[in-house]
């Protein structure tokens, strides 16, 4: 796991990106890279933990900029608030609890995928394929208790 950006880091994203530095920007942007897939909520409390000043608005100002400027990730599984990653750039996917909600990175499959594989592109150029895979995290697994086979067809 690497370390967290510095706020100078930080800062020198932010002017590659061709933006302005302003603190709650950079209170937004260590948030995201601190806790990968967090929910808007809790981005604002975490730039709060910085900046107190901070509010609701400048909060969802900063994540639309640093999201249209490719700093930051926006996924939305089905069923599911926006969350906000760093990790951007690599095609990964995502793996989705459907107990709790926790979100992992997956990293994009190799060798033979026929799913990731567009029988018809539709005169489409394809640069991307979004998976998101579903089931229970090893915590829910285990509060579930034993699992019940399928009903056979």
């Amino acid at each position: 796991m690497s370390l967290a950006p510095t706020t100078a880091e930080l800062e020198a994203h932010l002017r590659a990106a061709g933006l302005r530095v302003t603190k709650p920007r950079t209170a937004v942007l260590a948030a995201v890279h601190g806790h990968p897939h967090l929910d808007t909520e809790t981005v604002i409390r975490s730039a709060r933990a910085t900046l107190p000043e901070v509010s609701h608005q400048a909060v969802y100002d900063c994540l639309r900029v640093l999201t249209e400027a490719g700093l930051v990730r926006r996924i939305q599984p089905q069923g599911s608030v926006a969350r906000y990653e760093t990790r951007i750039g690599d095609n990964h996917h995502h793996v989705v609890c459907r107990g709790c909600g926790a979100i992992a990175d997956v990293d994009c499959a190799v060798a033979y995928t026929p799913c990731l594989t567009a029988s018809d592109d539709h005169g489409f150029t394809i640069d991307e394929a979004e998976v998101v895979y579903w089931g229970r995290c090893p915590t829910c697994r285990v509060d579930a208790g034993p699992s019940t086979p399928a009903p056979t067809v």
